[in-house]
């Protein structure tokens, strides 16, 4: 690994191996130790470079934590919920024209990745200049390159059918995209989501403000979440707007959700449906100068926490806390570890590979990952 992936941590895999050791997380908390002492104005760059997978979700959640915090800090961030839906957006279509052929196709799928890379470079969202309207063409190439179909029916059915419309959906059309999810439907292992489990905290204050705590009193929080006592898990899934509880969803049909997200964030004028309404952000002041906030983001629920010395130009940070999606999703004790614990090391290697890939692809960590068993030789998988 290069420093740079040896700063950010990796992800090491370990299937059928008991719980803890089953999964292990290499991140630090680096925000924490970095944050410290930086001036407010600063902060948001900071966390932005320093997490630059998801770095614009950073900087606007800290800017809404420092705001919420002293409002005369920070000036208050501007079209949060089109940033969001706009970046968000982009974040989706880079993992799944990158990542899903590298994690999904198995080792016949070159035909694979280089159609989705044609796609990814024709897609509108990734060439727009900030000031330009990217929608009405970006919905286009959705329908076209991906779906083959008008995104609000692709929607509709997969709203109401979830992983059978998918795998209908994936046999009748031929396109790179459905091709690669067929291949991948081979590879789905273990049961639903237990949808009990989905990190919905952010829609209730009160529930903010335990969190808030938790974050500030107990000591490795940040790097070790639970919620009542448990692992949750996070992702497009588990918005506070998603109509998706309904539907069973496996490894594999989380895929599904990634796309619908994907699809109703391009729609056009249908407020209730998708579009810049979709995605939630917020912020509360949870003591003397400590602000919290959240968005919602590709990966899942992001949450930042600050408290700073005084409002004003000069104010400094105190003391920064960020609660990133994959240290729900990938919590030792959690649902990937779960997973990846009840894999069967006996079939063979290639197939495992893919499980394990179909896992990472599901839940999407910001890292690395490498996987350590006898049957498959280690590699090392870096998230574009």
């Amino acid at each position: 690994m290069s420093g740079i992936d040896q700063l950010a941590g990796s992800l090491r895999v370990r299937p059928g191996a008991p719980l803890p050791g089953a999964l292990h997380s290499g991140r630090q908390d680096w925000a924490g130790r970095v944050g410290r002492g930086q001036s407010a104005n600063a902060l948001p760059g900071l966390l932005s470079g320093l997490f630059s997978l998801c770095g614009h979700a950073h900087r606007l959640c800290a800017q809404l934590a420092i705001h919420a915090a002293a409002p005369g800090s920070l000036v208050a961030p501007a079209d949060v919920t089109q940033r969001l839906r706009r970046e968000t957006a982009q974040e989706h279509v880079r993992r799944i024209g990158l990542d899903w052929p590298r994690l999904l196709a198995g080792p016949s799928g070159v035909d694979v990745t280089d159609a989705a890379l044609a796609s990814l470079q024709a897609c509108p969202l990734l060439k727009a200049m900030p000031e330009h309207d990217p929608w009405p063409a970006t919905l286009d190439w959705l329908q076209r390159e991906c779906l083959q179909m008008p995104a609000g029916t692709w929607l509709r059915a997969w709203q109401a059918c979830g992983a059978d419309w998918l795998l209908d959906w994936s046999r009748r059309h031929t396109g790179w995209l459905p091709a690669l999810l067929h291949r991948a439907r081979e590879a789905d292992t273990g049961p639903a989501l237990d949808m009990g489990l989905a990190l919905r905290l952010h829609a209730d204050p009160g529930a903010l403000r335990t969190l808030a705590a938790a974050l500030a009193l107990k000591d490795g929080f940040a790097m070790r979440p639970q919620w009542h006592g448990a692992s949750a898990h996070t992702g497009p899934w588990a918005r506070q707007n998603t109509p998706d509880d309904g539907l069973a969803l496996s490894p594999w049909a989380l895929l599904g959700s990634r796309l619908a997200e994907l699809a109703r964030l391009c729609l056009l004028g249908e407020a209730a449906h998708g579009g810049a309404t979709w995605l939630g952000h917020g912020a509360l002041q949870t003591g003397e100068r400590q602000g919290l906030a959240w968005v919602e983001m590709a990966r899942g629920l992001l949450v930042h926490q600050v408290e700073i010395d005084a409002a004003g130009d000069n104010a400094k940070v105190l003391a920064c806390r960020v609660l990133a999606p994959t240290e729900w999703n990938f919590h030792p004790q959690g649902e990937v570890a779960r997973r990846v614990a009840a894999l069967d090391t006996r079939v063979p290697a290639p197939q495992l590979a893919r499980q394990v890939g179909l896992l990472m692809a599901a839940f999407d960590p910001c890292v690395p990952f490498h996987i350590e068993t006898e049957a498959v030789a280690t590699r090392e998988v870096q998230h574009a």
